[in-house]
């Protein structure tokens, strides 16, 4: 389990605490169940994360839920911490239920979380300003009392700052007192600036040494940084308050949090680790932190953010052909780190603005090697040029590109040949969907299929009439999966008459590829990206197949 408090012998430790099962949870839309919490904080603890905030217990069965499972099979790296606030006014720590449920969690660390902000107390709480400051003293003494380590989250830190200095202060001295081991100050509006939390992080850490010595023989505490995205500063302002001392960061995994979000620690600690030379994470699970991010992503199912720093597919993707021969030359001319550092890796985007260095080393990323010399090299990039002029989109459908030079360079499999298909839909005044029916003819290995297949809409009821037809022919492709479809009008002044682009995503449980296609009819443009990601997934298979047969 974690140690207590930073190592004497690396004053560069940055405890990271991450909040994602509780913080992140209250951003809107996000929901997560009682698996989906123990999923991530598995995925959390092997990542090296040292405290994992997983809820407050009491507040409702799933989190109580969490942690008596947690109980039962405990993680192996990290301290999964409980979430309270202070006593209510006028009740003692020790009658309180709120803190009985906390005890109840069994965890070894708790974090609490008191008023800093004098408003807050007489507008929010109903009391005096003496009780605010009696409810910190006496709930971090009570659970200190049973054992319990703590961690005092000052909320509204910040704003009860500038507001009052004296009291906030005040605030701090009460939660030092009775004996919390860190002081984590939060800006829970998300309204402060780096300037500002610089000079107020320095003016508490000075607060903290001149008062040290009247709270022996207790331990001095350390100090810690809670930042919210308001003003689109948290990352900087956390990172701010380290460079002034700060040892814990709070923050979540790809910024989840209320309202804007939280400081994002896909991007924190890469800046932390990488660029300021604080340690984070173990320097062998620093590449697990964009596979992280994607987990995460998809437990909560919300789309990753593909143009996030660090672990986004964009994050180093290159798509002029001036910057990609650079890059190809020496990546430092464009990127300002490895991707390989956090597990992301370099991508070359395939568009009308590609040169022929773009189609090479895009080529290289699906294992062909192509001479830029080639006459086919040429003859790809034009036929690029050419289907973007149409509509086509590549930078968003790899894997439609992937099958275009297979083409070129006669090296595309063909596993079924398509002879036509027929739609027919059924609308009924009143319901929100579409019955539809699909037919499909097709040749697989010589021999005529027609099937059809019922659907919730023409798309997939054109999907399902294709698998019908292959999977005697392709097993695997019960494990294929349509996971996203997006359509764009191209030239919506054209009317009915009007091109739409098709975008279809498609995955098999560990890998994703996108296809796409394009006509002025939207059945036929989605077929060509259904068909196409049905072919795409059965070449993955058969490559897979020839990779472990070789291994073995």
């Amino acid at each position: 389990m974690t140690e207590a408090l930073p190592l004497a012998s690396n004053p560069n430790q940055i405890w990271i605490y991450d909040t994602t099962l509780r913080d992140g949870t209250q951003r809107e839309g996000l929901s997560v169940s009682l698996e989906d919490k123990l999923r991530i904080a598995r995925q959390l603890d092997q990542l090296g994360v040292p405290f994992i905030e997983g809820g407050w217990p009491g507040a409702n069965p799933r989190d109580v839920q969490f942690f008596w499972q947690l109980k039962e099979e405990p993680l192996k790296q990290a301290e999964v911490v409980a979430f309270c606030s202070t006593r209510r006014p006028h009740v003692s720590a020790a009658e309180d239920s709120l803190l009985q449920a906390i005890l109840a969690a069994g965890t070894r660390w708790v974090t609490i979380f008191g008023k800093s902000w004098d408003l807050h107390v007489t507008e929010g709480l109903k009391c005096s300003l003496e009780e605010n400051l009696e409810m910190i003293r006496d709930t971090v003494a009570y659970l200190r009392s049973q054992g319990r380590r703590v961690i005092y989250d000052a909320e509204h830190w910040f704003d009860g700052y500038k507001h009052n200095r004296d009291y906030a202060l005040k605030t701090l001295a009460a939660a030092i007192a009775s004996g919390a081991e860190w002081l984590v100050l939060c800006d829970t509006n998300g309204g402060t600036l780096p300037h500002e939390i610089s000079s107020i992080v320095r003016d508490v850490a000075s607060f903290i040494s001149v008062g040290a010595h009247s709270c022996a023989p207790l331990p001095i505490p350390q100090i810690g940084i809670h930042t919210h995205n308001d003003s689109d500063t948290a990352v900087a302002n956390a990172i701010a308050a380290v460079m002034e001392g700060a040892k814990m960061v709070q923050g979540t995994i790809n910024g989840y949090g209320e309202r804007c979000g939280n400081a994002n620690l896909c991007s924190l600690i890469p800046n932390l680790q990488l660029k300021l030379g604080y340690q984070c994470l173990a320097d062998a699970q620093m590449p697990q932190l964009t596979e992280v991010s994607r987990f995460v992503s998809e437990v909560v199912n919300l789309a990753p953010d593909e143009h996030a720093p660090f672990v986004g597919r964009s994050a180093f993707a290159h798509k002029g052909g001036i910057h990609v021969s650079a890059v190809e030359r020496n990546p430092l001319t464009y990127e300002h780190i490895q991707p390989e550092q956090i597990g992301n890796r370099r991508r070359i985007v395939i568009s009308d603005q590609a040169g022929i260095s773009n189609v090479v080393a895009k080529a290289r990323t699906f294992g062909i090697e192509l001479d830029k010399h080639n006459p086919t090299a040429r003859q790809i990039l034009q036929r690029l040029k050419e289907l973007e002029s149409e509509g086509y989109q590549f930078e968003a459908a790899e894997a439609s590109f992937d099958l275009l030079m297979r083409e070129a360079l006669g090296k595309r499999q063909q596993f079924f040949e398509i002879k036509g298909f027929q739609v027919h839909c059924d609308l009924v005044e009143g319901r929100s969907n579409t019955n539809a029916l699909a037919t499909v003819k097709l040749t697989v290995n010589g021999q005529d299929i027609l099937e059809a297949a019922e659907g919730n809409g023409p798309v997939a009821a054109l999907d399902r009439a294709l698998r019908k037809a292959l999977v005697n022919f392709y097993p695997q492709i019960a494990q294929f999966e349509l996971s996203d479809y997006k359509v764009r009008i191209l030239d919506g002044h054209s009317g009915t008459a009007a091109k739409t682009r098709v975008l279809v995503e498609s995955k098999n449980g560990h890998q994703r590829w996108t296809t796409v296609g394009v006509s002025p009819n939207i059945l036929e443009a989605s077929y060509q990206a259904v068909v196409e990601g049905l072919e795409y997934g059965l070449m993955l298979h058969m490559m897979a197949e020839i990779v472990l047969s070789a291994s073995s």
